[in-house]
C-alpha cells in the first residue's frame, strides 16, 4: 500500500525495478540480469525503496489516514438505516474517496 500512495515519489528506475520485484514476483537473479546490475545492488536498490516510503508515510501518514477513514466509513455504513449514507459509505471504501 506503500507504493501505491508514493510509489510516484520513486525514480522512474525504482518503480521499475520495485515493480518487477513486488508486482511481477521476479526474482533478485532475474532482475539483476534484466537491468544488467549485481543481485547486491537489486538487493540495496528494493530495501532503500522501502525505506524511502517507509519515510514517507512517517511524515505524511497517508497510509493510516487512509485506513482509518475505510474503518470509519465501515462503521457508517453498519450502522446507517440511510441507504443514500450507506452507498457513499461503500464508494469511500471502495475507492477510497
Amino acid at each position: 500500500m506503500l507504493y501505491d500512495f508514493y510509489g510516484e515519489l520513486l525514480t522512474d528506475h525504482q518503480k521499475v525495478i520495485y515493480e518487477d520485484a513486488v508486482y511481477n514476483d521476479c526474482s533478485l537473479s532475474e532482475l539483476a540480469a534484466q537491468y544488467k546490475i549485481s543481485r547486491q545492488g537489486v538487493h540495496d536498490l528494493l530495501r532503500r525503496c522501502d525505506r524511502i516510503l517507509e519515510g514517507y508515510e512517517d511524515k505524511l501518514h497517508l497510509v493510516e489516514r487512509f485506513s482509518v477513514l475505510k474503518e470509519k466509513a465501515s462503521l457508517i455504513e453498519k450502522m446507517s438505516d440511510d441507504e443514500k449514507v450507506r452507498e457513499l459509505a461503500r464508494e469511500i471504501i471502495e475507492y477510497g474517496i
